[in-house]
């Protein structure tokens, strides 16, 4: 009985003597916290980027739809079947031709969009790494060595 008391008491002692490193929390909860905040102005240039291009969106399909009205007036008052079909070939041409620049320019818009949202977390990243590695380093012990 002696010696389980004994192993106990050297388990004791051990554990005693390790020494759990010491970090500055308050740094730690920071980091995290401009984290969060690098995320929320990503995620807003994400929205603000996907609400430009909603309504350039809606703006193209208006005036689609008032070409599209424009072109039925058209045909309908052709003096002719062959004038009509004209206006209907050449309607289509434009309508692919603008069709084709509004792809382009609602794919700017998103390109631009997103790489504002990968500008701010790329900082943030670049940010984080240098504090993170200060943070990492256990706080200095306060004793004195007298």
């Amino acid at each position: 009985m002696a010696q389980s008391s004994n192993k106990f008491a050297e388990g004791w002692k051990a554990l005693s003597d390790f020494k759990v490193p010491s970090y500055d929390f308050n740094a730690l909860v920071s980091i995290g916290r401009r984290n969060i905040e690098a995320l929320t102005a990503a995620n807003q240039a994400v929205a603000e980027g996907a609400q430009a291009i909603a309504k350039r969106q809606a703006e193209i399909a208006r005036a689609g739809a008032e070409e599209a009205i424009d072109l039925f007036r058209e045909v309908y008052s052709s003096k002719t079947p062959e004038a009509g079909a004209a206006k209907q070939a050449e309607f289509a041409r434009s309508a692919f031709e603008s069709a084709l620049g509004n792809v382009r320019e609602l794919y700017e818009m998103a390109l631009k969009s997103n790489s504002e949202a990968a500008e701010v977390v790329t900082k943030r990243l670049t940010e984080v790494l240098g504090e993170v590695a200060n943070v990492a380093q256990p706080k200095k012990s306060k004793k004195s060595d007298s």
